[in-house]
């Protein structure tokens, strides 16, 4: 377990920010203690200081992993976030879209949403900005792109 440099810290966080924005910081200084990210054979975890210090007494080549793993580092270095970080994103998430239930099995099957399986969505949504994909019961169900804005939806 090593900590991030800071390229890589600026590579995760500028990707992470496409879809927390500034709550970001709430991630890192949580009231339940202090977490951090820890890079382990190109993967980002995410994992309190207290565990990790616990883990300290394994050796790097028998650790698996520790913590949530957040997303991964790629061969070209660019930053691949991973749906095992959903639960920690969708509480802070500034665009949210929420979709029909008809669209949610297509949605998890890996197709894009369409206009008709939207239900709402965040206002003041740009095109290209990161959203969160809530089911209509407010279950996050996974994150991506939104290919239009707010107001490109509605028409």
């Amino acid at each position: 377990m090593w900590p991030l440099t800071e390229e890589e810290m600026r590579v995760m966080f500028e990707k992470i920010a496409k879809y927390i924005g500034e709550n970001l910081q709430l991630l890192v200084d949580r009231p339940d203690g202090t977490y951090c990210f820890r890079l382990h054979n190109d993967r980002v975890y995410y994992v309190s200081e207290k565990i990790m210090k616990l883990a300290a007494n394994i050796s790097g080549d028998k650790l698996v992993s520790l913590g949530t793993c957040f997303g991964k580092f790629t061969k070209t270095h660019k930053f691949q976030l991973h749906v095992t970080a959903l639960d920690y994103l969708a509480p802070y998430a500034k665009y949210k879209v929420w979709i029909k239930p008809g669209a949610e099995q297509s949605f998890l099957y890996g197709n894009h949403v369409l206009k008709s399986g939207l239900g709402r969505i965040t206002e003041n949504t740009s095109q290209y900005q990161g959203v969160v994909v809530y089911s209509m019961a407010d279950v996050p169900l996974g994150f991506g792109v939104a290919a239009k804005s707010t107001q490109d939806c509605r028409k």
